[in-house]
């Protein structure tokens, strides 16, 4: 069966998604491989070792799912109507995985495809796809850009059985000259021309179980979960607030200023964060970051 990708399209539309696009699952291109292999062997990955396995069908969809012939990708806004200072964008409201889950599974059922969903958590190289799919480029912050949109979105794909009537192409990368990411990173994360886990702040606050660099406090600004400058930074952001209830902080998680983060017990945390991303860093990461941004030290 051969799926209709306007209808495709429309459907995702109706679900919230805002860009959807679809390319052939083939092997991803050698050029693509060859720089995952290399940045891995440098080391940029840190601790993520879980990036190291299943290479082959991380780079051929068709051995993570047998009988795939289509990809389609999805873009989920996060970009947030209101803001609580110190925690990432994305992190703001409830767990996101969730929520693209089972939309991507209303996707799939809205179309009548067959195959399966994912949502960052299986060997799928999201911004690639993303790529092919036309949705936008990867950006020197390594992010996918939405052209005028930005990079405020989650993505999603489905791998599916069903082949489309029309595949949507790559698009032309736009950065040209522009830096605003790499000046805007505090550490030089992206100075490399391949982005370096071991600085990134975001990595350092949400995915390091360790201590953190005694560098890191002073260039992490309010900052005590996650970064968003290079995001941030972006001349192409221009995303509309999401207007999903489920990413939109609660009253409690807006109502906290410095002298509450640096006095979060364990049980307000459990209350505050419940089904949230935030939950990554766990209670003692994000006591370590708290009190980096706001020593114990000061009044």
């Amino acid at each position: 069966m051969t799926l209709a990708s306007a209808h495709v399209k429309s459907e995702a539309e109706r679900l919230g998604f805002a860009r959807c696009g679809m390319a052939k699952a083939l092997p991803v291109d050698e050029a693509f491989a060859d720089h995952y292999k290399a940045w891995l062997e440098a080391g940029c990955q840190a601790e993520m070792h879980y990036l190291e396995n299943y290479q082959d069908k991380r780079f051929d969809p068709r051995l993570l799912v047998p009988g795939v012939r289509t990809i389609v990708s999805v873009a989920f806004n996060y970009y947030p109507s209101k803001e609580v200072p110190g925690i990432a964008w994305y992190a703001q409201g409830k767990d996101y995985h969730d929520l693209l889950r089972q939309r991507l599974a209303q996707l799939m059922e809205a179309i009548g495809a067959h195959g399966r969903c994912f949502v960052d958590t299986a060997p799928v190289p999201e911004r690639y796809w993303a790529w092919r799919c036309g949705l936008g480029w990867i950006g020197k912050h390594s992010q996918l850009v939405v052209p005028q949109v930005g990079s405020a979105f989650f993505l999603g794909e489905l791998y599916i059985e069903e082949e489309v009537d029309v595949y949507d192409v790559p698009m032309e990368n736009h950065c040209q000259r522009c830096r605003r990411c790499l000046d805007a990173c505090p550490t030089g994360a992206l100075e490399s021309g391949a982005f370096n886990s071991r600085k990134c702040l975001s990595y350092l606050t949400i995915e390091n179980k360790g201590e953190l660099p005694s560098w890191a406090g002073e260039k992490m600004g309010d900052m005590f979960y996650g970064c968003d400058r290079c995001l941030r930074a972006c001349p192409h952001l221009h995303s509309l607030p999401t207007d999903e209830p489920l990413l939109q902080p609660s009253g409690a998680l807006l109502s906290m200023c410095p002298s509450d983060w640096k006095q979060l017990t364990v049980e307000q945390y459990r209350t505050l964060f419940k089904g949230s991303a935030v939950k990554r860093a766990k209670y003692e990461g994000l006591m370590r970051n708290i009190q980096a941004v706001y020593p114990l030290s000061e009044s």
